[in-house]
């Protein structure tokens, strides 16, 4: 068996050209283009590439991206008042702070400055317990993304047994919500779950998404699983790709595979809020 690829450029492409579309037809409507403010704090050379990734996309979709850069040594009452500002800024319609932050901030304090409404990349506590409950709230962007990507081609994960490897509140836990949604049986693992290999083996859908390059071994796959890799650490994920691809019957690719979906999922997310924000005027 060799594994059908789950194409996350070519499906964020075709997104991303609906999402162009829907931008032209706002613009018309309302006068301006939707807008998506991003923080950065600090200097990661790996956070400074994914935000120049995100405003290229931004660009190449019709969408203004606002760049707010701000120095390490800020405290977390500075980060949260100055995503409050933009919270409060009748000018933007979405907000994205660049995970992670410096270890002396507190990450979550700053998520939770982000206004619901504008939570398009969906890590707020708001937007989580939206998810879970079906409530209509922005998804996480990866987890959305990997359900878009899932339905474009026509997989159904009702009735399957689907184990999500990590816990994290960006990852994990809101794909285990999302993968529930749709009556699939949730499995979370995690890098200190016992007999992981006998959980993943089990597994008609594997998620993999606990940031450890090849914790998941070929062999432990399900012959016929789905296999949807959301690790990346270069050009490696989470997945040992090779031997997957020999049992899988579909298998994301790393890179091309889940990254792409993560930004057409919060550029899509950009515009719902934006045609959200016009309707409350």
């Amino acid at each position: 068996m060799t594994a059908k690829i789950l194409d996350g450029r070519a499906t964020a492409a075709a997104i991303l050209d609906r999402v162009r579309e829907d931008v032209t037809a706002f613009a018309a409507a309302h006068g301006r283009v939707p807008v998506l403010a991003t923080v950065l704090v600090g200097d990661d050379p790996a956070s400074h590439t994914y935000v120049r990734m995100k405003a290229a996309r931004c660009a190449a979709a019709g969408m203004r991206s606002r760049r707010l850069e701000l120095d390490a040594s800020l405290s977390t009452t500075e980060l949260v008042a100055r995503i409050r500002e933009l919270s409060a800024d009748p000018a933007v319609d979405g907000i994205l702070l660049q995970h992670p932050v410096p270890a002396h901030l507190d990450e979550r304090a700053a998520f939770e400055a982000i206004d619901p409404a504008k939570d398009v990349d969906g890590v707020t506590r708001t937007s989580f317990a939206r998810t879970a409950f079906g409530e209509g709230g922005f998804t996480s962007a990866t987890p959305g993304g990997i359900l878009a990507l899932l339905d474009a081609y026509d997989l159904s994960v009702a009735g399957k047994h689907a184990v999500v490897v990590g816990r994290s509140p960006i990852l994990g836990r809101p794909v285990g919500m999302l993968l529930l949604a749709r009556d699939a049986t949730v499995t979370t693992c995690h890098s200190r779950t016992e007999d992981l290999d006998a959980h993943v083996a089990r597994a008609d859908v594997v998620i993999a998404a606990a940031g450890r390059p090849a914790l998941i071994r070929g062999a432990w796959i399900k012959p016929g699983a789905i296999v949807v890799d959301a690790g990346y650490a270069g050009n490696t994920g989470d997945v040992e790709h090779p031997a997957a691809a020999d049992r899988a019957a579909y298998l994301t690719p790393v890179p091309g595979g889940v990254g792409p979906m993560t930004i057409a999922t919060l550029l899509r997310q950009t515009v719902e809020a934006a045609i959200r924000h016009e309707s409350t005027r």
